[in-house]
């Protein structure tokens, strides 16, 4: 059988398998202690699943974006939520760049370790006077001979505490030197060098074991191989790992999601008030009844994201519009399984509440609900550009 006909079903249920391995109490722990899963990034390593949509000659599956989905999926569906998902999603849709516009030393190179999950991932891109305006970066890469000197700012940096790699977009040419604002930008991805990068932690409100980073940078020396492509359309092939984790994301909101309606419709079938189930109720079957269908509808959209993605053809609305439904089913989710539980749904040992504060990521992150509504708005209905 070919790697790409293996059953999008077959890779859910052993990664489901996997994961069994790591309960609720693991996961609360690690809510508790703010540790890194490292247990489970390894096992996820030694089981071959981060290289899943790596090239085969590199020591990955060579799958797409569909298998990662399901993939990433049944890591937050397991109970592990964005905890389980963000530890290792990376390893997906920031590696495609270097697989897609890597030249061959570089492949041979980066893509290896990061599949055996020897390193982890830092990724650096948005910044504290940029936000969602990309163009607005001002983090400068200047070349001097057989390397660059990079300085400057990121924020929201995942993983900086313990990672040894970074995916650094920089300026290399100043914006008012370019034709257009997304040129003039290059991508690195090169040694995280602590004496040059200095990480502080923002505590924030869940998913307390994937660090969050403010994360400035000094004179930090990369060398030139460490370049990714060509110099100034780091943009140009940033935009290409976007689409892909728009996908995951929606996906991982998604398996959040049906993890919470899993643990609220035991509940409401357990729960007994006033003599009676309180799943018998149509006041708290209705609302779990309309999660199920959303959350199925939602993921029907990553199903054809992914497939467009795969096949090579444009997907930017398919991609948006699965972020934007998956994460609006799965916070609803969410939110419905702490209140079927009643006072019960706040305490930590119920779960429900941790849901709930990391469902939130895929609501905000990487791309706000209004801008999607905009994009979608703008290039699929042919409205006006209204920002």
């Amino acid at each position: 059988m070919e790697a790409s006909e293996l059953p999008v079903d077959e890779v859910r249920e052993s990664v489901l398998a996997l994961c069994a391995r790591f309960d609720d109490a693991y996961w609360l722990q690690r809510d508790s202690d703010g540790d890194y899963p490292w247990a489970f990034q390894r096992a996820m390593a030694e089981a071959g699943w981060l290289g899943i949509a790596m090239p085969p000659e590199h020591g990955g599956s060579g799958l797409g974006i569909r298998h990662a989905a399901a993939m990433m999926r049944a890591v937050a569906e397991s109970g592990a939520g964005m905890s389980g998902a963000s530890a290792i999603h990376a390893y997906v849709w920031a590696m495609k760049v270097v697989a897609l516009f890597g030249d061959a030393e570089q492949q041979r190179r980066m893509l290896p370790p990061m599949i055996r999950g020897e390193h982890l991932l830092a990724f650096g891109v948005t910044e504290p006077d940029a936000g969602l305006d990309t163009t607005r970066i001002t983090t400068r890469a200047v070349r001097h001979g057989d390397h660059y000197v990079i300085n400057g700012r990121k924020v929201w940096t995942t993983l900086a505490q313990v990672a040894g790699k970074i995916l650094l977009l920089a300026r290399t040419t100043p914006r008012e030197a370019c034709a257009r604002p997304t040129d003039g930008f290059s991508i690195f991805f090169t040694d995280f060098d602590r004496e040059r990068i200095e990480a502080r932690v923002i505590e924030k409100m869940g998913r307390k074991c994937i660090d969050s980073n403010q994360v400035f940078i000094d004179n930090l020396v990369v060398p030139a191989e460490d370049r990714i492509g060509e110099e100034g359309k780091g943009f140009e092939y940033i935009l290409h790992g976007l689409n892909p984790e728009r996908i995951l994301i929606a996906t991982e909101a998604i398996g959040l999601g049906f993890a919470a309606l899993a643990r609220a419709t035991r509940y409401a079938g357990e729960r007994v008030v006033f003599g009676r189930p309180i799943g018998q109720n149509q006041a708290v079957q209705h609302p779990l009844a309309e999660c199920w269908m959303e959350l199925s509808a939602a993921d029907l959209m990553v199903q054809r994201a992914a497939e467009l993605y795969d096949a090579g053809k444009p997907c930017g609305a398919e991609a948006n519009a699965a972020k934007y439904l998956g994460a609006e089913a799965g916070l609803k989710a969410c939110q419905q399984a702490v209140m079927t539980h009643g006072g019960y749904g706040y305490a930590k040992e119920f779960h429900v509440e941790r849901f709930l504060r990391e469902v939130m990521i895929c609501r905000i992150a990487p791309v706000s609900p209004e801008l999607i509504r905009c994009f979608i708005a703008e290039k699929v209905l042919g409205l006006p550009k209204s920002y």
